[in-house]
């Protein structure tokens, strides 16, 4: 693959990315500016706070086809990419995410699309991931600190499986990530960290 062409799909996959759905969608609902509730930031977790489930679960639905779909796209086109190559140019998605130039670079902290991303590289890495975030929530009712611990899987099975290069990759990924959640870190270390509400 030539120089151009990498640089065509990494232009492509950061504006698949930087779509703000969780902005765009609960202002074509009617509820306004997501920025200006709850924890502010554009995902998933604070479109919940409006009240609206079902809008809640389609952008968290819209934002981890956004990991998945630069996959999706190169698989099209070429079959025989490298594991490596293809992982380096699809995280562009994630960042894209985490920082839209639409909104001053200041996008979502990058979970839900991640999440899409590792289905990409593996369906069991998809679902490993969501696995260990129920199971992790469910014991310590932090969102927070399940996205970051599972946030590690993917890392881990790369270095078990002797894949070096790809476990570095996700590595930063994942420090990517937690500065991404460093003011969740905070609360979590002074137990001022809202904890998930269970419906009764």
């Amino acid at each position: 693959m030539s120089l151009n062409i990498n640089f065509i799909f990494i232009i492509l996959f950061y504006f698949v990315g930087s779509v703000p759905f969780a902005l765009i969608l609960p202002k074509l609902f009617g509820l306004g500016d997501i920025r200006n509730i709850g924890s502010k930031n554009v995902g998933a977790t604070n479109v919940l706070r409006t009240g609206n489930k079902f809008l809640a679960v389609l952008v968290l639905c819209l934002d981890i086809l956004k990991g998945l779909l630069p996959f999706l796209i190169l698989n099209s086109f070429f079959e025989n990419i490298g594991l490596l190559h293809s992982i380096l140019l699809c995280h562009f998605a994630i960042l894209g995410h985490i920082f839209p130039v639409w909104l001053k670079f200041k996008g979502g902290k990058g979970v839900a699309t991640y999440i899409g991303f590792l289905f990409g590289i593996n369906i069991f890495l998809g679902l490993f991931f969501i696995i260990a975030w129920t199971v992790i929530a469910f014991i310590s009712r932090y969102s927070s600190l399940s996205s970051i611990i599972s946030t590690l899987i993917a890392p881990i099975y790369f270095f078990i499986n002797y894949n070096i290069y790809i476990c570095i990759f996700l590595l930063y990924l994942f420090l990517l990530i937690i500065l991404k959640h460093r003011e969740n870190i905070k609360r979590l270390i002074n137990r001022t960290e809202n904890k998930i509400k269970l419906s009764k």
